[in-house]
């Protein structure tokens, strides 16, 4: 594995010797794969175009990204910025590698997160753009070709800021396009709240009871952030929100979300024309972006508490909550309600 990390190294020297420009873009494509995008932006927007490819976005992302955090609890993957200083490379050659502030994830490094998560979420949204086009082969294509491009981008601005290594961009990229294609199928569109609860509660408990069953055995499971905190150039970009738990607490209450969702409905005949569609996504993506960046408690468990429960209202407040407000404000005066 020496080997292949070295040579990933050598790679990100390449990627990032290139000019200024080019580095804003890596930045940018970065910050914009996040995997929180997914419940805060691409879900939002997914859900207004069609219902079903909505709720199919949200499920895949928070089923993918808990996979992820097991998967990298399980392989240990290096990262870059740490491995580079820890096995000795940068003490025997030259070795010109800048962190950047999205540098320090603490998680372990392999598959990447940005990777699978966001090719296995954006699956259900391409077929259906592409399905919309069936008529044209060209067409259907475009959005195919548009997802392996951002995926290569993607992960390329993963290598570039030492996030990981190519291979497990590359791993990222192919279990992303797998679940997206397994799951797609398999969307609970038509489930009741008791489902989405008993998930919740199933993604939470098994994640904590994997967690202590490692460390019971020996296994020091929080390694990765040890490494992060030790190498990272600034701790200011130490980010709570990189840590696993941060991804649990985030697919567990979007799990819970979805629920919420399920359970208040609009009432039956209430329809959202193409107009209040577009006025209710808007309301959407500026209510949760209000909605993430409220204060967090400096306390690490009070923290992992409020971000559960900011998640659990995005849904709610995408799919009952703000169709009723746009609805109720939109409906001309002295019509009957519908029913």
């Amino acid at each position: 594995m020496d080997a292949l990390h070295a040579a990933g190294i050598r790679f990100a020297e390449v990627l990032q010797s290139g000019p200024p420009w080019l580095e804003k873009f890596w930045i940018s494509v970065t910050s914009l794969a996040d995997p929180k995008s997914i419940f805060t932006i691409f879900f939002p927007l997914a859900y207004f175009l069609d219902r079903k490819v909505g709720v199919s976005v949200l499920w895949i992302g928070l089923v993918s990204e808990w996979l992820n955090v097991v998967l990298k609890w399980l392989l240990f993957g290096e990262r870059p910025f740490w491995w580079v200083h820890e096995s000795g490379l940068s003490t025997k050659e030259l070795v010109t590698l800048r962190q950047f502030p999205l540098s320090c994830e603490t998680g372990p490094g392999s598959p990447s997160g940005h990777c699978m998560i966001m090719g296995a979420a954006l699956w259900p949204l391409v077929t259906a753009l592409a399905a919309r086009h069936s008529r044209s082969p060209a067409a259907k294509l475009a959005p195919f070709g548009t997802y392996a491009l951002l995926q290569l981008a993607v992960g390329l601005s993963r290598v570039f800021i030492l996030a990981h290594f190519p291979h497990q961009v590359v791993g990222g990229i192919l279990a992303g396009a797998a679940l997206g294609w397994g799951l797609q199928a398999r969307t609970p569109a038509t489930r009741t709240l008791g489902f989405f609860v008993a998930t919740a509660l199933a993604l939470l408990l098994t994640s904590l009871a994997l967690h202590g069953l490692v460390t019971a055995t020996g296994i020091d499971i929080d390694w990765s952030i040890r490494l992060a905190t030790k190498w990272c150039s600034d701790p200011s970009w130490l980010r709570l929100d990189t840590r696993p738990f941060a991804s649990i607490c985030r697919v567990a209450g979007s799990a819970l979300g979805l629920g919420l969702a399920t359970g208040f409905p609009l009432h039956q005949g209430e329809r959202l024309d193409p107009q209040q569609r577009v006025a209710s996504a808007v309301l959407a993506l500026v209510a949760i972006q209000g909605l993430h960046r409220l204060p967090q408690p400096a306390d690490m468990t009070l923290w992992y508490g409020t971000s559960f429960l900011k998640y659990a209202a995005g849904p709610w407040l995408v799919a009952s909550v703000l169709p009723r407000l746009v609805l109720s404000v939109t409906r001309p005066r002295g019509s009957p309600h519908a029913e």
